[in-house]
């Protein structure tokens, strides 16, 4: 095609310093231009290495909220004091290994589902602690999810399953039988991760933590869309009220959607 080119060019009655000045133009224009695309995209991944750190450290300073902190270990005291100290041991060494968790995963892009999943049960069970068991719950894994290969970004499920408990399940008139329920899936490709509960629908009137608790939930999206950005995950987040056989609201689910990764494909970023 190219030789057929040049006939044409040659035929047509060009000089051949045209020619080559013309060829070599266009090769200078192709390299500048590739070299443009080269630094808009070496830019543009800097800028979003820059923001999930930034973002990593906001979720982490969320998740050491200092209320949290005090308010689990004046639980455990109270354990120590008026029940039993084999709970109260069992309570301090759970609380001790979640902290020991999120201070080691902060500061990764990826993690093992279990890890994650171990993090989130030990908050979840000293939540229960603190408020005396007014709601139970469940992890649900799916068998063809294998929780020791699927990554995950860490500190993404958390700060919604907080936000459920403070807004919705202890916000029932009745003081027990709140129900939380995480059941992890898969659709082909796709991992799911939702979320569903029997609270009330949370109110937009929100006090000093509650506030604390929804910015906790942006950062944790803006971190999800950022990663999905950067590995091209396609993730979503999908909120939806629940509703029972007569149409009344029942309780509500939330649906956090990624692209299934595997800890032996580990995702390059794009």
């Amino acid at each position: 095609m190219v030789q057929h080119f040049i006939e044409i060019v040659f035929a047509a009655g060009w000089p051949y310093w045209l020619f080559f000045l013309l060829s070599l133009l266009a090769i200078v224009i192709f390299f500048i231009q590739r070299e443009k695309r080269i630094k808009r995209a070496s830019a543009k991944e800097i800028t979003i290495q820059h923001t999930l750190i930034n973002l990593e450290l906001h979720a982490f300073q969320a998740h050491m909220d200092p209320h949290f902190i005090f308010n689990s270990l004046n639980a455990i005291h109270h354990y120590i004091l008026t029940t039993s100290t084999d709970m109260a041991s069992l309570y301090l060494t759970r609380f001790a290994r979640l902290m020991r968790l999120m201070i080691s995963n902060f500061n990764k892009e990826w993690v093992t589902l279990q890890e994650d999943l171990e993090a989130l049960e030990l908050y979840i069970q000293l939540e229960q602690l603190r408020f005396d068991q007014q709601f139970s719950y469940q992890v649900r894994i799916v068998q063809d999810v294998n929780s020791h290969s699927t990554l995950v970004p860490p500190l993404i499920i958390q700060p919604y399953v907080q936000y459920v408990i403070w807004h919705r399940l202890l916000m029932r008139p009745e003081k027990t039988g709140g129900r939380l329920v995480v059941h992890i899936g898969k659709d082909h490709n796709r991992l799911y991760i939702q979320l569903e509960d029997n609270g009330i629908q949370a109110s937009e009137l929100l006090d000093d933590i509650g506030e604390r608790q929804a910015a906790g939930i942006d950062i944790a999206a803006e971190r999800l869309y950022m990663m999905s950005e950067k590995y091209q995950m396609k993730a979503g987040i999908q909120a939806q009220q629940l509703f029972d056989e007569t149409r009344r609201p029942n309780g509500n689910r939330l649906t956090i959607s990624m692209e299934h990764m595997l800890s032996r494909h580990m995702p390059m970023a794009v």
